[in-house]
């Protein structure tokens, strides 16, 4: 089992699905400065989705950027990253309501359906990892 978990972290496929999580990640938690709006304190509730992508953003990249690295032992990370991916996309009506901004709403439902691609590409590639492998256990 590790053998094939050490296979598939050396595909260009898993290296590029870890990279774009961690800019993905990274992109999330800065997305309040560099779209905008972070710049509204007079929204009231802005800042809770400020917060909430800063602090969602940096835990996604941490917990992705180490999925390739030890697949064999991270891999349940990525369900932890859809869930985030998820949340991403409700929090600006969540934390913020009916003052949400549409730079606010755009950002975190694109980069949050994004997120939960990249964590939904590494929960298959574990998930077809298993069936071939029990698929050769039976034959």
């Amino acid at each position: 089992m590790r053998e094939h978990y050490e296979r598939v972290t050396s595909t260009m496929l898993a290296q590029g699905v870890e990279a774009l999580c961690i800019v993905a990640g990274l992109f999330l938690a800065i997305s309040p400065w560099v779209v905008g709006f972070a710049l509204f304190p007079a929204a009231g509730g802005i800042q809770g989705v400020t917060l909430s992508n800063l602090i969602c953003g940096l835990a996604f990249a941490f917990l992705m950027g180490g999925y390739a690295t030890a697949f064999e032992r991270t891999h349940a990370r990525a369900y932890a990253g859809l869930a985030i991916g998820v949340w991403t996309i409700i929090a600006p009506w969540a934390t913020v309501g009916d003052q949400a901004f549409y730079r606010t709403i755009w950002t975190n439902c694109v980069t949050g359906a994004v997120m939960a691609c990249l964590a939904g590409a590494a929960i298959a590639m574990t998930l077809t990892g298993m069936s071939s492998k029990m698929g050769r256990s039976r034959g």
